[in-house]
């Protein structure tokens, strides 16, 4: 339930820690609404993962930052349909953003065997 996983072993392999990342797009727009932020993010983190040779698959532990609870639900809808059945480790927090029209940032680790 809830699409992740309580622990994750990793032995050996590569460890990226990917900075919280924003729902701030290539071209520097914020979408204005949840679900496009959520996408937003979750392509930057793509992003990060393909520049280091790995993808959604390598996520071992995601902790994400929501401005509000009521957004968990979506989250969680909109992180499975991006990430697929990748079940990291996982924590939410709600809490309040650097910047205000932001409504939630996402900091992930990654690990690519040897």
């Amino acid at each position: 339930m809830g699409g992740y996983s309580h622990g994750v072993e990793v032995r050996g392999g590569r460890t990226l820690y990917i900075s919280g990342q924003i729902p701030e797009r290539r071209d520097g727009q914020v979408p204005p609404d949840f679900e496009g932020q959520c996408e937003a993010v979750w392509n930057n983190i793509h992003e990060v993962l393909k520049a280091s040779g790995m993808g959604f698959g390598n996520l071992v532990k995601v902790t994400t930052f929501l401005t509000h609870p009521d957004q968990a639900e979506s989250n969680g809808m909109i992180r499975r349909r991006m990430i697929g059945d990748v079940r990291p480790a996982l924590t939410v927090v709600v809490a309040q953003t650097l910047q205000t029209q932001w409504l939630l940032e996402i900091e992930a680790v990654a690990v690519k065997d040897g």
